[in-house]
């Protein structure tokens, strides 16, 4: 079963499902923000402008945190909003619709499959899954209980780049074989922290979820978790995987044959697990084409590349298309230009934004799939390569991937790493 449901497509699996409406009158939803300290503060800012949506509970581990964004949506609201440590409690309220998750990696294939089985929506931040296993699961979940679930990939949902795809897909820089990944961020180092007690008002046994039990320190908690593999996925997983969603819709492609990475942790001496320096390349053999996807992480200074990150801050993000007839950049603020032919002459271009989470709370009330802009399916697939790309930097090889039994060719060490050992009782069933 989860195979067939990984395999589906968006539009395949939209003809499936019979999802069931609003539990909320007056067609309100009635949303729970879980994860509020960093991009769970987004969220919240982002549904407070919204017409007919009402924050209904707020979840977090961090007692502090919880208290304040209660007070904040209540000054701003006039409500105040329900208010959790655990997510499974919140899960209890049936008034609830939706639940929009910004909690560490580790814990979002988890909490994602619990708020499915709960009979909610969900809003799930990027990268999806924590491994590939889970990215299989949290597909499975979604199609078995019927659940909107909507990727925090915010580009789907940018018309600028909507319309870059669009350009590509009609040929406009004729026939595409290729695309450069760009996550260049100044990241400093994070220095070393001593082993120390939890602060008070912390549940950190809720924070660790499915991860191994370890002693609390600084750098493994508020952000600094994103480098360490127990909780993140360095920033290929991070920031990165953005890019690495916008060059696999661009290139049109879903599974690679071949992924080779190399890289390290260049320069600091520190408590960071991840790799700061990667490159990772990517061979794609679908429709009688062969395509290939190169992805670089940096960490500290480095060039702009084809106008991505000029004027702007010291970073470059983006992506570099490349066709027959010229190439396509797109930047991480919702631009893209085109430089058509040998002299390479400026082409079509536009800049705007879009709004990922107006578009789910507009599918929740259509209630079709198909309005989703940035679907679980195709957050999984995306997830997938930021995985197979760390599991080749790990294992120090290449690594050939067969999409018909998702798994790695005659390599059990690599199969074994598809999949991690969870703390019980935070585990990921094999049958959601």
């Amino acid at each position: 079963m989860n195979r067939r449901y990984f395999l589906m497509g968006a539009a395949a699996a939209a003809g499936q499902l019979a999802v069931k409406g609003l539990a909320s009158p007056n067609d309100t939803v009635r949303i729970a923000c879980v994860g509020v300290r960093g991009q769970g503060n987004s969220h919240i800012h982002q549904y407070l402008k919204m017409p007919n949506v009402e924050i209904a509970a707020i979840c977090d581990i961090d007692e502090a945190v919880l208290n304040q964004r209660l007070s904040e949506v209540q000054a701003k609201s006039g409500k105040r909003p329900a208010g959790y440590a655990d997510i499974r409690k919140l899960l209890e309220d049936k008034s609830i619709d939706a639940v929009s998750i910004a909690t560490p990696n580790h814990s979002h294939t988890l909490q994602t499959v619990w708020s499915c089985q709960a009979g909610k929506d969900v809003y799930i931040e990027k990268p999806c899954s924590h491994d590939l296993f889970e990215s299989r699961q949290i597909v499975a979940a979604a199609r078995k209980y019927g659940r909107l679930v909507q990727h925090g990939t915010n580009s789907r949902s940018g018309p600028a780049v909507q319309e870059a795809v669009q350009k590509m897909r009609e040929g406009l820089i004729g026939e595409v074989y290729m695309c450069r990944g760009l996550c260049f961020k100044w990241r400093d180092t994070i220095g070393r922290k001593p082993a120390e007690a939890v602060p008070a008002g912390v549940n950190y046994d809720l924070w660790q979820g499915p991860a191994q039990e370890h002693p609390f320190t600084r750098n493994r908690f508020h952000y600094n978790w994103h480098w360490f593999w127990d909780y993140g996925n360095g920033d290929m997983g991070n920031q990165g995987i953005h890019e690495m969603d916008i060059c696999r819709w661009g290139l049109g492609v879903q599974h690679p044959t071949k992924i080779s990475t190399i890289g390290g942790h260049f320069m600091f001496d520190d408590d960071q697990e991840t790799p700061n320096t990667l490159t990772a390349a990517f061979e794609f053999h679908e429709g009688g084409k062969k395509k290939m996807l190169v992805f670089d992480v940096r960490h500290w200074m480095s060039n702009h590349e084809a106008g991505i990150g000029e004027g702007g801050d010291s970073n470059t993000i983006g992506n570099v298309f490349y066709g027959s007839k010229g190439y396509l950049a797109i930047s991480g603020y919702g631009e893209y230009k085109t430089f058509l032919g040998r002299k390479a002459e400026p082409g079509p271009s536009r800049q705007e934004e879009g709004n990922n989470w107006a578009n789910f709370i507009a599918a929740l009330r259509t209630r079709k799939q198909s309005d989703l802009n940035a679907p679980i399916e195709e957050g999984a697939l995306s997830s997938n390569l930021v995985h197979m790309a760390n599991i080749s930097y790990r294992l120090g090889r290449s690594l050939n991937w067969d999409a018909a039994t998702l798994s790695f060719q005659g390599d059990e060490e690599a199969n074994a790493m598809m999949k991690r050992n969870y703390r019980a009782p935070f585990v990921v069933p094999d049958e959601v």
